[in-house]
């Protein structure tokens, strides 16, 4: 019976410390996620404008090389596509001069940081006092 009962306190702490770990890593991610969203705002703007990065020019590298070496011509069709490929990229371009990719990082950095801090805290003083509690009764 007693060979059961240290099995079954092994299990028991095992799985519990298992769930506090794991609920700790979500309370932790899902906290970082709500300060990337309302407080660190800028966190993600980076990657905002990285998704809307204009697609390569509109016909290819092979198609381009003729046109340069003068043995084609644009057809009016890969004329307007390639104004309006150029209008798509000077304008990603100036809104990716906007961004400050180390203000960005910075703003991404702060926010894991303090999620880490915010979840860790109370969580260690909690169990701080737990272990203090027993130890006073022992």
């Amino acid at each position: 019976m007693k060979t059961n009962s240290w099995i079954r306190m092994i299990y028991l702490y095992t799985f519990a410390m298992l769930g506090l770990v794991l609920l700790t890593i979500g309370g932790v991610r899902f906290l970082d996620m709500g300060l990337k969203v309302y407080v660190f705002t800028k966190a993600e703007e980076q990657e905002r404008i990285m998704y809307k990065q204009p697609a390569y020019a509109p016909f290819s590298v092979e198609r381009i090389q003729e046109i340069e070496k003068g043995e084609a011509e644009l057809t009016a069709q890969e004329h307007e596509s390639l104004k309006r490929w150029l209008i798509e990229q000077e304008n990603w371009e100036r809104r990716n001069e906007e961004i400050n990719p180390v203000t960005a990082q910075r703003h991404r950095n702060a926010s894991f940081n303090l999620a880490l801090i915010l979840i860790g805290m109370p969580l260690y003083f909690y169990h701080w006092r737990v272990i203090k509690k027993d130890n006073e009764h022992a």
